[in-house]
């Protein structure tokens, strides 16, 4: 099960930050279809956010075609988002090794964002993916 985490001070809406992770976690294989969300009050008791964000945020993937309520039952999973990378895989352990000594040399988590984002920019330049 995939646990939320909101950063209060990243300036992005709480409800785009649970489609994101919620995102991520199906990027990475950690949700697969027929996979269970948190229920609307677990998320609200883990993160003391309001339950209409919750709401809003599970409606967004669920008009994405991401997930299904199913009522009664819950929020599941529909659809995985064609993992290329798994959580465990070797590609990971090099970026966290790449991550920790950019940490090490000194740079903040705000400049790893930046030097990574840029990297990917220009890597994937005029591609539409």
């Amino acid at each position: 099960m995939v646990e939320y985490r909101i950063d209060r001070r990243s300036g992005v809406a709480t409800y785009l930050q649970i489609v994101q992770q919620t995102k991520q976690a199906l990027r990475l294989g950690l949700l697969e279809p027929g996979d269970k969300l948190p229920t609307a009050r677990e998320v609200v008791e883990a993160t003391a956010i309001n339950p209409n964000t919750v709401l809003k945020a599970y409606r967004e993937l669920e008009r994405e075609g991401l997930v299904e309520a199913r009522r009664g039952l819950g929020t599941f999973v529909r659809k995985t988002l064609g993992s290329a990378a798994p959580a465990d895989s070797p590609l990971r352990g090099e970026l966290a090794d790449w991550a920790a000594r950019a940490r090490a040399a000194g740079l903040e988590r705000d400049d790893v964002t930046a030097l990574f984002t840029s990297v990917l920019e220009q890597l994937y330049e005029g591609d539409d993916s």
